[in-house]
């Protein structure tokens, strides 16, 4: 049995390997080993490497369910381009100097979206 979320588990792990490598990229720069050695532009970087997990992770846990319960393919791919898309936008964003504000905030009204669609859809499907 293919699973479609495992896509869009695999797309959003390219991308959070992309933030890290920005994040070590920054750190061998200004030659910090742990933390962000007070430098502006690495604890940036760690900030929008984390909240690609932090989101990522509830994003794609509902995104399995939902799959598991038998949500319809294309219910499955419609939540999974919301969630990636909106966490490529969010990276691009927040990541950008100066912040590209309209794409932050596209990127967290998909991503939130996504969750609350996901979860909403999950909860009524278990006690239904």
């Amino acid at each position: 049995m293919t699973l479609v979320s495992a896509l869009y588990a695999g797309l959003l792990a390219l991308l959070f390997l992309h933030l890290s490598w920005r994040v070590i990229a920054l750190r061998r720069k200004h030659g910090v080993s742990v933390g962000d050695g007070g430098e502006r532009s690495v604890a940036k970087a760690m900030r929008v490497q984390a909240n690609c997990v932090e989101y990522s992770t509830m994003g794609l846990i509902l995104l399995i369910a939902a799959e598991l319960q038998g949500a319809p393919g294309w219910a499955i791919h419609a939540l999974g381009v919301s969630l990636f898309t909106g966490r490529v936008l969010h990276a691009f964003g927040f990541g950008s100097t100066p912040q590209i504000v309209p794409a932050r905030v596209w990127g967290m009204l998909l991503t939130l979206g996504m969750i609350l669609v996901a979860a909403l859809a999950n909860i009524a499907h278990a006690v239904i």
